[in-house]
């Protein structure tokens, strides 16, 4: 279970959920970092994240994935698993950064999870009704300047395509934020600056192909990318049906060009 060195760049690379057959002991031996989906989903409660925590390797990276109710309204069908029964008003009160009581409190309850993971990273991902306009982003400076953050760094996901038509948006609200750009950088490049880099890969040729298995000629065209990536730090974490497969193939390659270290 190594990171891999790429001159000064230090990229690590997992899979978005344990997708790899043998279970989570399977996953430790081969990966080095996991973004978790789970946490999106429903938050753990403190006992289990701590259970989580006191079973991995020394060195293994829980990236934490945010609760939905700080991002997504639950009109929308992921909120199904969440566990919660919510009333007309509360409703209103939930998703799309909005810096009210209840999303404010929802951040609170997914920082402590991060805490007892010592998560370095949590991915915030916006759903596609996430547009880009006046209203958002003024939700969003306010949430995002109002949430303690003890160290933990932020790494955002805009998925509505107005975002990826102004780049130079993204790159302002990164720059004023401190928030990591998640980009899938076989579509696109990143537009955030700062000692970390975070590359979520989705599928080829649309935005979300998650049935699509990664080509030799894609992960060699990734590590191209990946190594142009300046930053310190770069995670590169795959997203689709051979995830686990299509990443171990990726370290292969990462291994035979680089000096793998830890």
């Amino acid at each position: 279970m190594d990171s891999t060195n790429l001159g000064k760049k230090l990229i690590k690379t997992g899979c978005c959920g344990f997708g790899l057959k043998g279970g989570v002991k399977a996953y430790y031996q081969s990966f080095e970092v996991v973004e978790l989906q789970s946490t999106f989903y429903k938050l753990p409660r403190i006992e289990t994240a701590q259970k989580w925590r006191n079973g991995v390797p020394q060195g293994f990276e829980f990236v934490v994935k945010a609760w939905q109710a700080i991002t997504h309204p639950p009109s929308g069908p992921t909120w199904r698993r969440a566990g919660v029964i919510l009333n007309e008003h509360e409703k209103s009160q939930y998703g799309h950064l909005k810096p009210t009581g209840k999303n404010l409190d929802a951040w609170k309850r997914t920082l402590e999870i991060c805490r007892q993971l010592d998560s370095k990273v949590c991915v915030v991902q916006c759903p596609p009704s996430f547009v880009l306009d006046t209203e958002n982003v003024a939700n969003m400076r306010r949430f995002v300047n109002r949430i303690p953050r003890d160290g933990l760094n932020l790494a955002w996901e805009p998925r509505h395509r107005s975002w990826h038509d102004n780049p130079e948006v993204v790159r302002k609200l990164c720059d004023e934020l401190r928030l990591i750009h998640v980009v899938d950088i076989l579509k696109r490049e990143p537009q955030s600056a700062g000692e970390i880099g975070y590359v979520r890969l989705h599928g080829l040729p649309g935005e979300l192909s998650y049935k699509y298995s990664y080509t030799d000629a894609d992960l060699k065209l990734l590590l191209q990318k990946v190594t142009r990536v300046d930053a310190e730090k770069t995670y590169v974490l795959f997203n689709n049906a051979t995830m686990a497969k299509d990443c171990l193939r990726f370290k292969e390659l990462l291994a035979s060009n680089c000096q793998p270290i830890g």
